[in-house]
């Protein structure tokens, strides 16, 4: 009983951890986000004349998005670095989250030893695996060994406890995997406005510097756009990135989970054949 206090305690202890990453991430995200804006981009060296007044250098990328404005392009640069940096965390946590192993083989031998009845190898198989699947199935399999000793229920009551167990322990675990996926959801709905909105800032000084020079200035209103665009292309691309992470983790998660329903409904036909 107490080591399955302590695991609940090691869980919460864990999603906190996961949550105070983030807290502290985004903003240290958004600070290097304006330093890149301000001391790569803004390099003197990728300017006419040495000068961050002038044009971009003729096919200078870097001071071409630095004109896109200090008000838009810090923020695709820190949505950008928040994506890839929470892809990053997100994909050692639910790697480490499938333990040693594949999960199918895993539910597989559990299989064969609940069909042997065999519980105690059934535990030290989810010892082994060490991922999230097999810490929910072993917290099962103990109940399940509490339940054949229990004399004061009758087996529906053992039943439903078993069910319960497995209902608990999964709700400690997922929360852990999902956790910060809703910043990766949120990103890939947001960076393709902020992108639009650089577009249409761009496009308005763009028209409004030919406004003012009174006669049509080719080149200003080429850069002017070029600018515009490069701010779409850094909001849809980091939107692509964002969807594509997330659809990818939730993908490994609902297998995850497919497995652990798939577990618990072993381990309960199990006990209701066996046990009265």
């Amino acid at each position: 009983m107490n080591e399955t206090v302590k695991a609940k305690s090691t869980k919460q202890a864990k999603g906190k951890i996961s949550a105070g990453f983030a807290s502290v991430a985004i903003p240290l995200i958004f600070i290097a986000g304006y330093c890149i804006y301000l001391f790569v981009l803004g390099n003197p060296t990728n300017f006419e004349g040495n000068n961050v007044a002038n044009n971009a250098k003729s096919g200078n990328f870097l001071g071409i998005i630095y004109k896109g404005g200090i008000a838009i392009v810090p923020i695709l640069i820190s949505v950008l670095m928040m994506v890839l940096t929470f892809c990053i965390e997100r994909f050692i946590t639910i790697n480490k989250a499938k333990g040693k192993g594949k999960v199918n083989s895993f539910i597989a031998k559990v299989h064969s030893y609940l069909s042997a009845d065999d519980i105690e190898s059934a535990k030290k198989a989810c010892d082994v695996q060490q991922g999230s699947v097999a810490n929910v199935v072993k917290a099962g399999l103990e109940k399940y060994q509490e339940m054949v000793l229990e004399k004061g229920l009758n087996r529906d009551q053992k039943t439903v406890a078993i069910k319960q167990e497995f209902e608990e322990a999964t709700s400690l675990e997922l929360p852990m995997l999902e956790q910060n996926l809703v910043i990766l959801a949120t990103i890939s709905s947001i960076a393709t406005l902020f992108g639009l909105l650089g577009t249409v800032i761009g496009m308005i000084r763009a028209f409004s510097s030919m406004a003012h020079a009174g006669a049509p200035d080719a080149v200003g209103l080429a850069n002017g756009i070029s600018e515009a665009l490069i701010n779409t292309a850094l909001g849809i691309g980091t939107s692509a990135i964002a969807i594509v992470s997330y659809n990818f983790f939730t993908t490994q998660i609902d297998k995850m989970t497919y497995a652990i329903d798939e577990a618990g409904i072993s381990i309960v036909q199990n006990f209701v054949a066996h046990h009265s």
